[in-house]
């Protein structure tokens, strides 16, 4: 089994008596990472709530329900948790009992779309993303090298598990997942009412990768309000499908201020919404797909190893840009992605200018392990 590189630190907040969350897409391994979990203890609860039964099992219980439950238990572990409507009042609860039941829930989408009232369990859980495989996971696993040898293979069909581990039926699995995991969340929440639209919405971020979005043009474009775009965008993101980033914005009159680029968590899955898993050489989206790649290594490296960087864009209305700012304790490092290294890359003396002491790195094939 590949090893996750957030195992030891979950194991390690067993000691502190509260709630591990472990959020992320479906199909990413978080029932295997429970499996793995579960190896020391014996006596374990275990449940799915996309199961109905034991989705009811937990549904609207009395904190003295909730320790009768739990409480002869060394472990419980509950798949879907978000299944489960007011789960934050539930973890709350369970929170409060201060148990020496280990509880992990796991979810794949925000427990936030689970609440019908805004009941918070703050400071009676500690959460943790699962994304898929990381690059680096999978370097420690065998080497860099190897992976460095499946560089294209990652760009077109991801890093998702089943995709890593069945590489001759990467096109099927992504396919599958697509169709059948990617809405199957979202569809589920109260509010999407025409997922036709939600469908097109998807396609036409996939076919913007590493551009500017425009919510007005999405609108316009699936013939919706803005409103609904900026609504099911921010679906998406709490269902893992995309991520967004904001511009940074300091000090120039004309950089842009309020703009917004969306990625995909996994380049397959982006690649899936398209039907297009053609070769690199055959494709007009390489740069694109390089920047996705970086920029989802990024936002995974960075909650591994437990940093709160901010990652933003730069461009100004000139269009002068830069693909990412990562802000952290006052220090900016400034990247761009280039899957040709041999294009020399210089940072605009406007954004050098006005940020002395930024620092700025090109990103490439040849050096991207230090990135990531």
């Amino acid at each position: 089994m590949i090893s996750r590189s957030i195992t030891q630190k979950i194991e390690a907040d067993f000691q502190k008596k509260k709630v591990v969350v472990l959020l992320g897409p479906r199909q990413v391994g978080k029932t295997t990472l429970l499996d793995a979990l579960q190896k020391s203890e014996k006596h374990c609860l275990r449940l799915n709530c996309d199961d109905v039964d034991d989705m009811t099992l937990l549904s609207e219980k009395s904190s003295t329900e909730l320790k009768s439950m739990f409480g002869g238990y060394d472990m419980v572990f509950v798949d879907e948790a978000q299944r489960v409507k007011n789960i934050g009042l539930t973890l709350k609860k369970i929170g409060d009992l201060k148990l020496d039941t280990q509880v992990v829930v796991t979810g794949s989408s925000s427990l936030e779309l689970a609440n019908d009232i805004n009941e918070p369990a703050t400071g009676r859980t500690l959460e943790y993303m699962l994304y898929p495989f990381s690059m680096r996971e999978l370097a420690d696993d065998t080497s860099e090298r190897e992976q460095q040898r499946l560089l294209e293979t990652r760009m077109i069909y991801g890093l998702y598990p089943e995709v890593v581990t069945s590489p001759t039926d990467s096109k099927r699995i992504l396919m599958m997942l697509t169709n059948n995991y990617l809405y199957k969340d979202i569809l589920s929440f109260r509010g999407i009412k025409k997922p036709d639209v939600l469908q097109k919405l998807v396609r036409a971020l996939a076919l913007q990768l590493g551009s500017e979005v425009s919510y007005n043009e999405l609108a316009n474009m699936l013939n919706i309000d803005k409103e609904t775009v900026e609504s099911y965008i921010s679906l998406l993101e709490k269902c893992f499908v995309v991520f967004r980033l904001d511009s940074f914005s300091r000090n120039l009159r004309n950089e842009i201020k309020k703009g917004k680029k969306v990625y995909f968590y996994d380049n397959g899955v982006r690649n899936a919404v398209l039907s297009n898993f053609a070769p690199l050489e055959l494709r007009n989206d390489v740069g694109a797909l390089w920047e996705n790649l970086m920029v989802s290594e990024r936002v995974k490296r960075n909650a591994y190893v437990g940093s709160y960087a901010q990652l933003y864009f730069w461009r100004t209305h000139d269009q002068k840009e830069i693909d990412l700012i990562e802000l952290e304790d006052g220090i900016i490092n400034a990247y761009e992605f280039k899957w040709n290294s041999k294009k020399r890359v210089t940072p605009p003396s406007s954004f050098i200018n006005t940020y002395q002491n930024a620092q700025f790195s090109v990103v490439s094939p040849e050096n991207f392990w230090t990135f990531v």
